[in-house]
């Protein structure tokens, strides 16, 4: 008879599974290490991090999201953190660091609730209950913010950019950016990709400017044309100033040399008609999405206009909406009324680049915000810190409300959720508690970075809150204990509403796997022995 007990194998050769507690202990390992690894860049005492990927290029940064995705994490668990710092980023595009860092806490909680034997979907449920509850707690607690209580709106920019490269001359662009917000806004409606950042080496940070128009990374096209024109009305086109190719493969038979002659003076003629259009039109300087024949800038230059080609998509559409002009597909319906207005077009030599600036403007709902720094990386960490604060100004006039920060709004929050937990019967409270103590880690970390006293701070922060001044929050520098919204210290509702529902919800889902069945040609999600190797984080980033 057969042996009866042979093993019975329901996956390929080489699949690895982990199963129950040892599969959530690995993810929320995972998940932790990732969170520490930005835990440390968090706040105005944060450090950035270097990181140098596989070809060698060098990236110095304290943002979260770029930290993130420039490690090439391979663990899943890890990766779904990432997601939570990339989902940030496209909605509100600052405050990466403070959501995977909350989403980490919350698993670290979760682990401890589990040791006491408390099931996962429990966790899930309670932590899922204070989420919502978060959110009531933080829309009452933001004070409403408009367009017009400027000096909010800049000490909201001011906050983005403490901590960042662009620090030292944060009040000067802080100004710029507020400026450039207001100029685009219609009506109710303010989009980011209207504001152009153009980044350039050379010069200092403090040299970055706001170009009331779009600044083009192209020069005139012909030596001939003037290097600036006055009250310039501009034509754009989306058409080739050029002959085109026919379609088809078409074949030209020529027996002789007048032919040739005739068909060479056709050409010339078809291509002397394009421009004659432009030129008529009135247009002093024609923007040009195609290419322009060397005839045509002849012919352009002649007439003393001004020419740029092969221009971006994207900044021929930013120029319509700067110049009020309007884009044209053919040459025969370009008129007088389809050309966009300019105060000034001129040719400026940027560090080593000729660029066309566009400006003055009369009302533009397009802008640029030209980005200097010493050197590129520099440049580089300027410009993410410029869209951080720029997306916190849109993200607070879209919502129209703001929070104290520095800790401020996470010790409230905590506060509140811990009273609300007080209400609840059931298994449900501890996970609900945990909730609270997670949300402290930001206050924590602020404390941690700046070299204070954790415990001492927050057993301080808590009694302040407690005699009813919600905007309490840690000074770095002096380690008192400050009015956030007094010292300027804010920041946007949006902020916190997205990191308090993102970190939830990957935290949820987290806890709810209890089995990872890695296939055979996958990495291994494991942990090295130890602990962590390598760069302090997981295996194989």
């Amino acid at each position: 008879m057969a042996n009866q007990n042979q093993p019975i194998f329901i996956l390929p050769e080489g699949y690895t599974r982990q199963i129950g507690r040892d599969a959530q202990r690995n993810n929320i390992m995972a998940a932790k290490l990732v969170a520490e690894t930005v835990r440390t860049t968090l706040g105005p005492k944060g450090m950035d991090k270097m990181i140098v990927d596989s070809i060698g290029d060098i990236t110095v940064t304290n943002d979260g999201v770029t930290i993130l995705e420039e490690m090439q994490i391979e663990h899943p668990a890890a990766k779904m953190l990432v997601e939570v710092a990339k989902t940030q980023e496209n909605e509100v595009g600052d405050g990466t660091t403070t959501a995977v860092v909350i989403a980490g806490e919350l698993l670290k909680k979760a682990e401890a609730l589990l040791d006491q034997e408390i099931h996962p979907t429990v966790i899930a449920r309670g932590y899922h209950m204070a989420a919502e509850k978060a959110q009531e707690i933080l829309h009452r607690l933001a004070v409403p913010v408009t367009a017009k209580e400027e000096d909010i709106l800049k000490q909201i920019a001011i906050t983005a950019m403490t901590g960042k490269g662009a620090e030292a001359s944060r009040e000067i662009l802080a100004d710029l950016l507020v400026k450039a917000v207001k100029d685009i806004i219609e009506g109710n409606s303010i989009n980011m990709n209207d504001i152009k950042i153009e980044k350039k080496v050379g010069d200092g940070i403090e040299n970055t400017e706001l170009i009331e128009g779009i600044v083009l990374d192209k020069e005139r096209v012909h030596p001939g044309m003037p290097t600036k024109v006055k009250n310039a009305k501009i034509a754009l086109l989306d058409v080739a100033l050029e002959i085109k190719n026919t379609e088809t493969d078409a074949k030209i038979q020529i027996s002789s040399p007048d032919q040739m002659e005739a068909f060479l003076m056709q050409e010339e003629k078809m291509i002397k008609d394009k421009t004659q259009k432009v030129i008529k039109s009135g247009a002093t300087v024609a923007i040009c999405q195609k290419g322009i024949d060397d005839l045509a800038q002849h012919y352009l230059a002649k007439a003393g206009v001004y020419a740029c080609r092969r221009v971006k998509k994207s900044d021929v559409e930013k120029l319509v909406k700067a110049t009020g002009g309007s884009m044209v597909m053919s040459l025969d319906d370009l008129s007088e009324k389809d050309l966009g207005h300019a105060g000034l077009v001129e040719e400026v030599k940027v560090g080593d680049e000729q660029m066309t600036y566009v400006r003055e403007c009369k009302n533009p709902k397009a802008v640029t915000v030209l980005v200097r720094g010493g050197t590129q990386h520099v440049v580089d960490e300027v410009e993410r810190a410029v869209k951080d604060a720029l997306g916190d100004i849109i993200a607070t006039l879209k919502v129209g409300k703001a929070v104290g920060g520095a800790g401020a709004i996470e010790v409230a929050l905590a506060r509140e959720i811990r009273q609300y937990a007080t209400k609840l019967s059931g298994r449900e409270q501890f996970a609900v508690l945990a909730f609270a103590d997670a949300v402290e880690i930001i206050p924590r970390t602020l404390a941690e970075n700046a070299g204070l006293d954790p415990i001492d701070l927050l057993t301080e922060l808590k009694a302040q809150h407690d005699k009813g001044n919600k905007w309490a929050s840690i000074d770095v520098h002096t380690g008192k204990v400050v009015d956030a919204w007094k010292t300027g210290v804010i920041e946007p509702l949006k902020i916190k509403t997205q990191a308090i529902k993102s970190a939830s919800e990957v935290a949820e889902l987290i806890l709810r796997i209890d089995d990872v069945i890695a296939g055979a040609g996958s990495k291994q999600p494991s942990m090295p022995p130890g602990g962590m190797g390598g760069m302090g984080g997981m295996p194989e980033m």
